[in-house]
């Protein structure tokens, strides 16, 4: 990603067979890496697998992975639909880091992976973003479909590499006639903004 730029990442996590205990649960994290040129939107993905996890730990995971993938300092959004993301990120982290990485209920779940994520976002300036899982917004919607994809076939892409994006967006207005209303080509800070 070229310096000097608000990156917007937009972040889905998938676990399968959350619902079956005693047995492996697939999951995979994956991100929409944005970036405004002086006339349009670079994009790139990327995504990661592990044979065996939770939706907690890939939500952590989708983090790490794609803030770290960032060469130098920059501004970050950070958009994903876990509220136990956004809300450990922003909210709980602090306190945790106050009392000495510990939590008034007890052991912090997944405390390596909070660290690690503390350690590199402390890297970018970061804000952090909730929206609604499956609710139409067509980047979360493609991030989920990459996630999900990725704990399927156990397949990683972790360095960010060019996005599927528009031709997804484009399949999706073809074949389901929807996302009319999204302007992929909008600069920030325009009324419809990415």
């Amino acid at each position: 990603m070229a310096s000097g730029y608000e990156v917007y990442i937009h972040a889905d996590e998938s676990c399968l067979g959350n619902q079956f205990a005693g047995r492996a649960r697939p999951g995979g994290a994956a991100a929409l890496l944005e970036y405004w040129t002086r006339d349009r939107w670079e994009r790139r993905d990327l995504w990661i697998s592990e044979p065996s996890t939770t939706n907690n730990r890939m939500a952590l995971m989708s983090a790490i992975v794609s803030l770290a993938a960032l060469k130098g300092r920059r501004r970050v959004v950070f958009v994903s639909d876990s509220q136990y993301l956004v809300k450990g990120a922003s909210e709980w982290m602090p306190g945790w880091k106050r009392r000495g990485w510990k939590r008034k209920g007890g052991p912090i779940e997944n405390l390596e992976l909070w660290r690690r994520l503390d350690g590199i976002a402390a890297g970018h300036d970061v804000t952090w973003r909730w929206v609604r899982g499956h609710a139409g917004d067509p980047r979360n919607e493609y991030v989920d479909e990459l996630a999900q994809r990725a704990a399927q076939e156990q397949s990683a892409q972790p360095e960010p590499g060019p996005s599927g994006f528009e031709a997804w967006l484009e399949e999706q207005r073809e074949r389901y006639e929807r996302y009319f209303d999204y302007f992929e080509f909008a600069p920030p800070g325009s009324s419809t903004e990415p």
